[in-house]
């Protein structure tokens, strides 16, 4: 069963709309998320990595083993359930973003130079085997991710807003602020002038390496945490699933849209998506005996053609002029 469909409830006229929206702002939050980790590797290296969604699997059962099967570092500190669950998060993250330097180091910076379509087709053979790997230890059962928001939810007005997604909500704007700040950053000018030409960047010195390394790392992070709180949007399941590493290409539409070398396009694309397609799921629901079930994962595309359409190159992409 698809996010958006978790979410279609009962209720009418403006309650029901408040409901919709913000369950699509929530959901747009966590494609937003991996929207900008697409976006942050496209800058850097100019490669459309595939294997982002199969990253996030990884770091959620990262997760899944640390907070409920070997309960580390739970078992050792005590103290409340969610400090412990806070700190496995952490642990994952950082086990990741090890998952994602080694891929860089290891595959993807001996390709420096060579045809981007090649490194893509490398990265699309990583996902392939990190799903296939993750998948072999889910075997057909799901695998917890332990959630201490369960099903509380705030009621305000008829408007039921789930804990879990203001956790995912709050953690993603965090990140937004963060991400923002960080390209001001000496690291992060070095990104931005190696996206616009690594061969200058190098001769004025950036390590184009570590700014490739610094990127894989970021996104590995954020990976995580939307295939985290995916595990338990959105209302406290956290359960994660064989089919979780797909949930990054559902977010492809958002990166698209926004335009691929631009962080604020991956943002505003990220709720764009996620906002459509709950109100498709929600709204279109009465018609989907014509429509057909999972409609609405169509959704997405359709606004991401119509988008292109306006705009080639994404709402805040760069246009790319060429002399023929």
């Amino acid at each position: 069963m698809t996010l958006a469909a978790q979410v279609v409830a009962g209720g009418g006229g403006l309650v029901k709309l408040l409901n919709t929206l913000w369950d699509g702002a929530a959901l747009g939050a966590l494609y937003a998320l991996l929207a900008l980790g697409f976006v942050l590797i496209f800058k850097a290296t100019q490669v459309i990595n595939f294997a982002h969604g199969a990253i996030a699997s990884v770091g959620a059962f990262f997760l899944a083993t640390f907070a409920v099967d070997k309960r580390i570092p739970g078992q050792w500190i005590g103290g409340p359930d969610w400090l412990a669950w806070s700190l496995s998060v952490v642990l994952a993250l950082l086990a990741a973003v090890a998952v994602g330097l080694l891929i860089e180091r290891l595959a993807i910076r001996p390709m420096i130079g060579q045809p981007l379509f090649a490194v893509a087709i490398i990265t699309l053979g990583i996902d392939i085997m990190l799903r296939s790997v993750i998948n072999d230890f889910l075997g057909t059962s799901n695998k917890s991710v332990g959630s201490p928001f369960g099903l509380d939810v705030f009621d305000i007005g008829g408007v039921r807003i789930p804990h879990t997604q203001v956790a995912s909500t709050a953690l993603a704007v965090i990140c937004f602020v963060a991400v923002g700040r960080f390209f001001k950053t000496r690291t992060g000018i070095a990104m931005r002038a190696t996206a616009f030409d690594q061969e200058a960047a190098m001769l004025q010195g950036v390590k184009v390496g570590r700014v490739f390394a610094t990127a894989w790392g970021i996104a590995a992070a954020l990976a995580t945490l939307a295939g985290i709180f995916a595990a338990i949007f959105p209302r406290g399941s956290g359960n994660l699933e064989p089919g979780t590493a797909f949930f990054a290409l559902r977010a492809f539409p958002a990166v698209i849209l926004g335009g691929l070398d631009s962080t604020k396009g991956a943002i505003v694309g990220g709720f764009i998506i996620g906002i459509a397609e709950i109100v498709a799921a929600v709204y279109l629901q009465p018609f989907s005996d014509t429509l057909g079930n999972g409609f609405q994962t169509v959704v997405p595309y359709l606004v991401m053609l119509i988008g292109l359409l306006v705009r080639p190159y994404g709402l805040y992409g760069t246009p790319e002029v060429r002399r023929v």
